[in-house]
């Protein structure tokens, strides 16, 4: 077997369900879960009509580049988005579907690192935990940078020096954050795509949360859109990873995309050819329907505004917790250390979160997630509220 396996650590939710496997929660009160980020909002009842409609796609095999009426409506979308340059993000050559952005950057991943050149990948940390496991299977060391609160919950990337900017092949940027809810400021884009340009490495844009957030009128920022600010339309050394499953509330139906420079495009699919993951033809008829619709995924946003407006007035006075720019995660500092706090939590309220040392990992001594666990506002808003009050009376109890 590929050594590279024994460098995997258990996934946070295996951790998490052998914590609590040691104690018995409340029997008094249902269980409450705001630990995984799987959307419970009801999918668009003509996207799943649509599926139905289409089965009979399935006695077809999917080509592995798509049917070119989703990449074209995938480039016009994200064109629309982010004020991209009209054209510029050719359908033909630019854009890939991929079974959500799980499999995208995992791929992504395998096809980019040349492991005969003592590759490195930087990654901000905590981190969504497919890019580590990506990056090793790949044959390539991981560089974790610190995501800490005083810079905004965004790495500082000018701690990177020359030697590891030289090794560097990939720089994964998750924005909106997993699990911070933190968007990377069009400065620090900039700056980024300059680095990339002189040590020519890739940056690769985690943008799944990018249509989750707070401000309608002032959506976050994309990297092809700040490619597209400083006239950069070939988006070259650039390229970002997209998905249905938060946007569209449609995890189970593994629907994304990857786009970017041309050049890279066409290796990743010679890649993907091997690779054997097309998207079924149905799931690629109801993805154009998804794309095009954006009435479903305000009134999305608007259901996260409301559950983000009711758990803050409840936590707001008996925890450390503020509202993030983006994403459905609040992101709370823990009075006790964030393991205690989660098992206590479950064990007295029967409400289930993450902690945040789950999400992260320790480097010169520092755990960046340490004394702060991850919620996610999924639930209903009945039982999100349900949740605050919960935590809040097991604060208060401390």
């Amino acid at each position: 077997m590929n050594p590279n396996l024994e460098k995997l650590q258990p996934y946070p939710f295996e951790k998490l369900n052998a914590l609590l496997s040691t104690v018995t929660p409340n029997p008094e009160l249902r269980p409450i879960k705001l630990s995984i980020g799987e959307p419970k909002h009801p999918a668009s009842a003509a996207i799943k009509k649509l599926l139905v409609d289409e089965i009979d796609q399935i006695e077809i095999y999917p080509s592995t580049k798509g049917v070119l009426e989703l990449r074209q409506t995938i480039a016009a979308w994200a064109t629309q988005r982010f004020s991209l340059k009209p054209n510029s993000l050719d359908p033909e050559t630019m854009v890939i579907p991929c079974s959500g952005t799980r499999e995208g950057i995992f791929s992504f991943t395998q096809a980019a690192i040349d492991a005969s050149k003592d590759p490195l990948v930087v990654s901000p940390n905590p981190f969504y935990q497919i890019y580590e496991g990506a990056t090793y299977l790949a044959g390539a060391q991981l560089l974790l940078l610190p995501a800490l609160e005083q810079n905004g919950f965004v790495p500082d990337f000018t701690q990177l020096d020359a030697n590891s900017l030289e090794r560097c092949q990939i720089l994964f940027l998750c924005s909106p954050g997993n699990p911070t809810g933190a968007v990377v400021s069009k400065e620090t884009l900039v700056e980024l795509i300059e680095l990339a340009d002189k040590y020519d490495f890739i940056l690769a844009s985690d943008e799944c949360y990018s249509e989750i957030y707070t401000d309608e009128q002032n959506p976050p920022l994309g990297l092809l859109q700040v490619c597209a600010e400083i006239g950069r339309d070939d988006y070259k050394r650039c390229v970002v990873f997209h998905s249905l499953s938060k946007r569209s509330n449609l995890p189970g139906m593994r629907s994304g995309f990857v786009a970017g420079d041309a050049a890279l495009m066409t290796e990743y699919l010679k890649y993907r050819t091997y690779h054997g993951c097309a998207l079924p033809i149905h799931h690629q008829r109801a993805s154009i329907a998804a794309w095009q619709d954006e009435a479903h995924v305000k009134a999305n946003r608007e259901a996260y505004r409301e559950k983000f407006k009711a758990v803050l007035e409840i936590l707001k006075p008996v925890i450390n917790v503020t509202q993030t720019d983006a994403s459905f995660y609040l992101w709370p500092k823990t009075p006790i250390d964030d393991v205690v706090f989660c098992k206590r939590l479950f064990e007295e309220q029967n409400v289930t979160v993450v902690p945040g040392s789950y999400l992260s990992r320790t480097v010169d001594g520092l755990n960046p997630g340490s004394q702060r666990v991850r919620m996610a506002l999924v639930a209903p808003l009945e039982e999100c509220i349900e949740a605050a009050q919960r935590i809040r009376k097991f604060l208060e109890g401390l």
